[in-house]
């Protein structure tokens, strides 16, 4: 089945107290092209996200959108260093004896050394790594929900086109029952405009035949004809592939409105000009829909 290039998925995930949201909107794009807006937390993994998006889907302007929420915790990631603190301790007494001081030592007397207080780096890496596993699970939900959006508008997309090749081929079955009678009409045109030039007994009836040959020859549409079923097919049989076809779509597209140009070039005839335009004006809506094909 085939799928638009426009759409839009969200997904939510938790991981312990890591709560992450990604939102994705797809636009037509001729290529892949993913922008992604994280938490500066996840910058590495802009590319992991880039990637998962490009091996879900072959074409399409993707914007991602990730927000990442903890739940608020007590704890801190520092602690106390209480080795060294009780040894400040006993440097300020030997101080405060030293200078024969009978004042206390107050908490706010060991605040003044920093160093009491150490950072506990593994907690950070793992909130991270938290953080990341929810965004992981959220963004497989959002491209879940993106690819059946995009599908089901595929699906309108190509009922819509079936109509319109089917269109395009009443007009063409049209202009093959109307082709043969146009040679004789041209002939009749021909032998008229010849009998008021010229006698009737100096028409050289084996010229006048070869003259006709050539005329039918040039009006003839048999082979235009043959090859636009025959794009018309392939284009019916690309619609009920379940791989990515819009470049596909896109140049059998541009066969069809070449066979169909030259049969309006070469049609001489008000009903056959009539059928050309209509078969145009299918392609022209039907290049239109390609565009937001997958």
């Amino acid at each position: 089945m085939i799928a638009s290039m426009t759409g839009f998925g969200r997904g939510t995930a938790t991981v312990h107290t890591i709560t992450a949201t990604v939102e994705i909107r797809a636009v037509n794009n001729r290529h892949c092209d993913v922008s992604a807006r994280l938490p500066s937390s996840l910058a590495a993994h802009e590319g992991d996200l880039q990637a998962h998006i490009k091996q879900a889907f072959e074409r399409g302007r993707f914007n991602v959108n990730v927000q990442v929420e903890g739940e608020e915790d007590e704890s801190l990631p520092i602690e106390v260093d209480a080795e060294r603190a009780a040894s400040y301790r006993r440097l300020l007494d030997r101080l405060r004896n030293a200078a024969g001081l009978q004042a206390s030592i107050q908490l706010e007397h060991l605040l003044h050394f920093s160093d009491v207080f150490t950072t506990v780096e593994d907690e950070d890496e793992t909130v991270d790594e938290e953080a990341w596993d929810a965004v992981q699970v959220a963004l497989g939900e959002a491209i879940e929900q993106l690819r059946t959006m995009r599908r089901q508008e595929g699906h309108a997309l190509r009922t819509d086109l079936e109509t319109r090749i089917d269109a395009i081929g009443e007009h063409l079955q049209a202009v093959e029952d109307r082709a043969p009678d146009r040679v004789d009409a041209a002939r009749d045109r021909l032998e008229k405009r010849l009998a008021r030039l010229m006698d009737d007994d100096r028409i050289d009836p084996d010229r006048l035949e070869a003259e006709v040959a050539i005329l039918a020859d040039k009006l003839d549409v048999t082979e235009e004809c043959v090859r636009l079923h025959s794009h018309l097919d392939l284009f019916r049989e690309a619609l009920a592939n379940e791989d990515a076809v819009g470049r596909k779509l896109k140049f059998i597209t541009q066969e069809i409105h070449r066979e169909v140009n030259t049969i309006g070039s070469k049609a001489n005839d008000a009903t056959i000009t009539e059928h050309a335009v209509q078969m145009k004006e299918a392609v022209e809506k039907i290049r239109e829909q390609v565009r937001n094909v997958e």
